[in-house]
């Protein structure tokens, strides 16, 4: 099993930032990939980025390109999501997951693990 873990979450002012962290422990994914997904009230879930843990290669969703960055901290077992230019539209549930594979994919149905969720309200 694999044991993951956000935090970061919080309220923010339109254009202000946050860090979203997520550590996974447990069984190792370090072959495999992470995922960040975010949920907004009355939605579905939505893909926001992945990286790799093995080469770093990193998907972004169009939405958020040039406003999120995700990276990895390998010796932490921990991804990062920064967010900077925040919106109200940004405003959601934010999810970490962890899938076996290394390929990266905005399918959820490809991440095995998934984290508590973190809020994240960002006002106008």
């Amino acid at each position: 099993q694999v044991q993951l873990v956000e935090s970061g979450g919080g309220l923010v002012q339109a254009g202000g930032s946050l860090k979203l962290s997520c550590a996974a422990s447990g069984r190792t994914v370090s072959r495999g990939a992470m995922g960040w997904f975010r949920q907004a009230p009355g939605k579905e879930r939505e893909f926001v980025a992945a990286i790799s843990w093995r080469s770093g290669s990193i998907y972004i969703t169009n939405s958020v390109k040039g406003r999120f960055t995700i990276s990895r901290d390998d010796a932490k077992n921990t991804v990062y999501l920064q967010m900077n230019s925040l919106k109200p539209e940004d405003t959601a549930v934010y999810y970490c997951a962890a899938a076996l594979s290394p390929v990266l994919t905005s399918s959820a149905r490809e991440y095995n693990y998934w984290g508590q969720g973190t809020q994240v309200t960002v006002s106008s």
